[in-house]
């Protein structure tokens, strides 16, 4: 695992954005989704989303808002919920009647921004007809590289695995500031400095990938604040197929000064510095294995979803500006009209975890899972999680700029990706040998 990537520069993202005519099916997008939009008009057709930057945006700073003249078209708050409630999930509709004075939902023009270099879409097509998913142990996809392996979806765990295995770059380099809210609203933000590292995700094999197939993906991150944290690291190994070759992690305690496997850390184990608001496997609203539920596919439906999130990101706002007791600040959240599947995940029963049920509202443009409603074991509606996505125009890839995980019963909320004042996220084409082993955390720790 320690030879990751090893001393090579890969192709320029740039110079693989052209549009490819790679469709997996009549009346669809590179990715699957539908290329036209909805009857009623309020969905429009797919043209090829957002390649390019505005002009507004200078190389090296954060992504600029390319609709800066969108304003919201209409709202939806606890007085008019249930006139929207066939465009919204049942978690947004207990949000919104959890906190009835101040939360509500801005909903602005629909804007299909998704977009992927070449190479992606290529390789999902080339997915479709290869890829496996296979069943025994912990589960895992054969037959699948770069991107989402199921483009046509036929079950539920298919479109688990598409948001799971979808494209995210091929190394990033980014703060996280997160912060776990008190009910009074009282928070101290965590921040780390995270490096990713996506082989799979490479246009061609390399050395590495055709020794080490299995791997998916490396992140290592070191805590910059507060001092009582400062210091702590955490590497990550996550792969495929987890029956034959589990996730791998190696945590650093600044206490012990050493660096400590940890055997298990997935499913229900609470996270790290999230104050038990959210699991290991909430992370990025679902990753990991997902052998311990039955998944069933329930179709497509629209749902209004946050999408296009420029107003949260970049240093226009700040975690003052962003942070309110029990949610974010609304004026700065943007939801769109969206197309997403439907995925219901039910325990097994002779499996445990803290969720009896999860149910999956996954943008059919990215495969990013958008919202996630999770019920307790007792089958009451406990956590709403959304993910505030935008397009990093210059790659380009539709990714999160801010994760929101809402607590209905306690009240509480964990925000992750308050990184405004800090610099944006960093897509790099390198990568080096020494970069991702658990010697090379201490150094990193530096």
């Amino acid at each position: 695992m320690s030879r990751f990537l090893a001393g090579l520069v890969f192709l320029l993202l740039g110079a693989l954005c052209t549009a490819a005519e790679v469709f997996p099916g009549p009346g669809l997008t590179p990715v699957g989704a539908e290329q036209a939009g909805n009857a009623a008009g309020t969905i429009p057709s797919w043209t090829g989303g957002l390649t390019a930057p505005p002009d507004s945006y200078v190389a090296g700073y954060h992504e600029t808002n390319p609709f800066p003249g969108d304003a919201p078209l209409f709202q939806i708050n606890a007085s008019n919920a249930q006139q929207y409630a066939q465009q919204l999930s049942p978690g947004q509709l207990a949000l919104l009647a959890r906190y009835p004075d101040t939360w509500y939902m801005n909903v602005y023009k629909t804007r299909r921004t998704a977009s992927f270099p070449d190479f992606v879409y290529q390789a999902i097509s080339e997915n479709a007809a290869s890829a496996r998913v296979l069943m025994e142990g912990s589960g895992g996809v054969e037959g699948t590289r770069v991107s989402s392996p199921f483009p046509q979806p036929s079950s539920g765990v298919e479109v688990v695995w598409n948001h799971n295995l979808r494209f995210r770059g091929l190394r990033v380099n980014r703060m996280e500031g997160s912060a776990a809210l008190t009910r009074a609203g009282r928070y101290s933000l965590v921040v780390s400095l995270q490096d990713w590292g996506f082989p799979y995700g490479l246009p061609e094999p390399i050395p590495f990938t055709e020794r080490y197939p299995n791997v998916l993906l490396a992140v290592k991150s070191k805590v910059l604040a507060p001092s009582l944290l400062s210091g702590d690291g955490t590497l990550v190994f996550e792969t495929i197929n987890q029956t034959d070759d589990p996730r791998k992690v190696w945590l650093y305690p600044r206490s012990l000064r050493r660096v400590l496997r940890a055997p298990l850390f997935a499913y229900q184990i609470p996270a790290g510095n999230s104050d038990g608001l959210r699991t290991v496997d909430d992370f990025g609203l679902y990753n990991g294995a997902p052998d311990r539920y039955e998944w069933q596919l329930l179709g497509k439906r629209e749902l209004y979803i946050p999408y296009n999130a420029y107003n949260l990101h970049g240093p226009r706002v700040g975690p003052d500006d962003i942070v309110r007791t029990g949610h974010i600040n609304p004026e700065h959240a943007r939801y769109e009209l969206h197309r997403v599947w439907v995925v219901e995940g039910q325990l097994k029963s002779d499996a445990r975890h803290i969720y009896s049920r999860r149910v999956f509202f996954v943008d059919e443009d990215s495969w990013q899972i958008a919202v996630a409603d999770s019920y307790n074991m007792d089958g009451e509606l406990w956590r709403v999680n959304e993910a505030h996505a935008l397009n990093y125009y210059t790659v380009p890839v539709l990714w999160s700029t801010l994760e929101v995980y809402h607590d209905l019963i306690a009240g509480r909320v964990l925000i992750n990706g308050l990184d405004n004042q800090y610099r944006p996220y960093e897509f790099r084409v390198r990568s080096d040998v020494r970069e991702f082993s658990p010697n090379a955390l201490i150094y990193y720790l530096r």
